[in-house]
């Protein structure tokens, strides 16, 4: 438990300093940093792949074709939700890209009950209520609507229901997805190579390596949280799924400067209230899931 706590952890932690990484990427379009990330994500993989000789899946996606058009969604969901969040990072929206990623919990149980047809507890309605108040009070006081979360919150928890019916592990499913998406990134990163809007290999070396490591930032955390979540609770995931944004939150708001008033205090106060009775529910209805277990 000790060390799946520890990868989990780790995975977490790793994703809430990506706002940090994508800025050093910065001076680069983003979409040109989502397509480099796209292909050494899939080089990264490959090596792992390869070192684990774990191609038993390749004879499962040829025997079930019908389950790669699950991949193609999932890559396109993917590849939005990247966009979105390192446009958000170089465009000062941390902040707001943060409260995305506090409220896909909340999220995902809304598209459970809408496409799953699982029944919403009682603290759970509650929760999703206020988060929703939350997020109307952001809009009409603080003056602008927070589409940026909204967006990311959305196409990540469209790509966890997707996944949740895909037949393959996390580092086999990122692998399809990147091949589905390779042809058409190198066909862009050539397109920005002949127009003269390439990055990569045309400036410092360390701007083409952060580039090339964008793989391995990628794939590095999913190993860890692929691992953890074969050691863990649901509930002890369900926390620590809070380290990354909050550690994006303090980033943005900290080391970068981003604007928090008093009007976005107060409604990130009721969204974070939102989350500690989702949190709570969860804990409680656990343990007396274990209590009334037999022993």
């Amino acid at each position: 438990m000790e060390k799946g706590i520890l990868q989990g952890l780790a995975a977490y932690v790793l994703w809430g300093f990506l706002p940090i990484y994508w800025k050093l990427l910065g001076h680069i379009l983003p979409l040109e940093i989502l397509l480099h990330r796209t292909m050494w994500s899939l080089v990264f993989v490959l090596i792992i792949l390869a070192m684990r000789r774990q191609w038993a899946w390749l004879r499962l996606i040829r025997q079930r074709p019908h389950d790669s058009l699950i991949f193609m969604v999932t890559a396109l969901l993917i590849s939005f939700n990247w966009f979105t969040y390192i446009w958000a990072v170089n465009n000062e929206f941390i902040v707001e890209a943060s409260l995305g990623y506090f409220i896909n919990p909340l999220i995902n149980v809304l598209l459970g009950v809408v496409f799953l047809k699982e029944r919403l507890r009682a603290g759970q309605t509650a929760a999703i209520i206020l988060a929703g108040s939350g997020v109307i009070y952001l809009t009409i006081n603080y003056g602008a609507f927070p589409w940026i979360a909204l967006v990311l919150a959305f196409s990540f928890g469209f790509y966890g229901l997707a996944r949740k019916i895909a037949p393959l592990g996390a580092i086999e499913g990122l692998t399809l997805e990147m091949l589905f998406l390779l042809l058409p990134a190198l066909a862009a990163t050539f397109y920005f190579e002949k127009s003269g809007q390439a990055a990569f290999m045309h400036g410092s070396i360390s701007t083409s390596l952060l580039l090339i490591f964008s793989g391995a930032i990628t794939a590095v955390p999913l190993l860890l949280f692929s691992a953890s979540a074969r050691c863990v609770t649901l509930v002890v995931l369900g926390i620590l799924q809070y380290i990354a944004p909050t550690l994006q939150f303090l980033i943005g708001v900290f080391l970068y400067g981003e604007p928090f008033n008093r009007t976005r205090f107060l409604g990130f106060c009721i969204i974070w209230t939102a989350l500690l009775i989702f949190t709570a529910e969860s804990i409680i209805r656990n343990r007396r899931s274990l209590k009334s277990a037999p022993k």
